[in-house]
């Protein structure tokens, strides 16, 4: 049965935007969806993926038991300062290889403790070794359709690998973002000016980040505990001038910009879903998108930012939406009408 965005409404006490965007990534709703969680960490192979230039990334490999089966391999990308165990990025595996396919959960640079694979910094416009990375994890069954979906800035790199795609030879069939960044100058000053529990959560865990890098590397002058203490727009500036080539923050804030007519040429089908009420991506963003007719974009009014919490069991209206767009762009091409 096809869904769309207009298909999600939540119980009336879990409308609220900012609940939504909190309860995605609360303590509690890992513990709720704990059963999910096993045999997607357990039962998942380790790959430290060759992605060009040197550059070497970790993800999780899920196969289905039977082989023959799998009905695609689908890359699955998380948000800043999430990883591939974030409790979205398992839920969307686990919901994926029960639909049938081959999953695999791609860590970005300086994610999921992998700070000590490159000397380099992660920084979002680190876009060849992500395009580097799917191509490593098609050739590992280029028999399979290959799909991504991305959440938040994962969702901003999968539209950005979808735009690349053709160049740099993969096979992709699908791609869906779910709330990407699209303007990061928006995005940022939303942080900024929100409410200030999303810009503490998300120092909180790039600060953590950076020391973790910095340790791996102690020789490599870093960052220091003085430059830590910035806020975001400042510690991200310092970023920027001291560990990128982009010489102002305005011109790294563009690189991976998807705004205006960015996306107008993407070959790749695509879906966009957002929620109009995200409290970290402005709407108006994706209304001001300019997106060629393979492109869907949907807009539901609930959700807050990467979250669908449908109901107090704090599942993910996203599994549902993920599952049938799947079933529709890659489960289907190779078979059955």
């Amino acid at each position: 049965m096809a869904v769309s965005a207009a298909d999600f409404r939540p119980h009336p006490l879990l409308r609220n935007r900012h609940l939504q965007s909190i309860l995605a990534s609360s303590g509690v709703r890992r513990l709720l969806r704990r059963p999910s969680r096993p045999p997607v960490l357990h039962g998942a192979v380790e790959h430290i993926l060759d992605c060009g230039d040197g550059v070497r990334l970790q993800g999780f490999f899920n196969r289905q038991a039977a082989r023959e089966e799998a009905r695609g391999l689908v890359v699955v990308l998380h948000g800043w300062e999430g990883s591939a165990e974030s409790a979205y990025v398992v839920a969307t595996a686990a919901r994926l290889l029960r639909e049938g396919y081959d999953v695999f959960r791609l860590n970005f640079r300086d994610h999921g403790r992998t700070h000590h694979l490159n000397p380099g910094i992660f920084h979002s416009c680190l876009i060849d070794e992500a395009v580097g990375a799917v191509a490593a994890v098609g050739r590992l069954d280029p028999q399979r359709p290959l799909a991504i979906v991305g959440f938040s800035l994962g969702g901003n790199f999968a539209l950005r690998i979808a735009l690349r795609a053709p160049a740099a030879e993969i096979a992709l069939r699908y791609v869906l973002a779910v709330c990407p960044v699209v303007d990061p100058m928006a995005g940022l000053f939303g942080l900024e000016t929100g409410p200030r529990l999303y810009e503490r959560y998300f120092m909180h865990k790039w600060r953590e980040s950076l020391r973790l890098k910095q340790a791996a590397f102690p020789d490599a002058a870093l960052f220091d505990e003085a430059d830590l203490r910035c806020g975001l727009r400042e510690l991200t500036r310092l970023l920027v001038l001291r560990h990128t080539a982009f010489g102002s923050l305005e011109h790294y804030l563009n690189g991976y910009s998807i705004a205006g007519r960015t996306l107008a040429g993407l070959t790749v089908p695509a879906t966009i879903l957002t929620a109009a009420d995200d409290p970290v991506i402005p709407v108006a963003d994706f209304h001001a998108l300019e997106l060629p007719p393979q492109a869907e974009l949907d807009i539901a009014r609930y959700g807050g930012h990467c979250a669908f919490i449908g109901d107090f069991s704090l599942r993910s209206w996203t599994e549902d939406y993920i599952a049938e767009r799947f079933d529709r762009h890659v489960g289907r091409l190779d078979g059955a009408a």
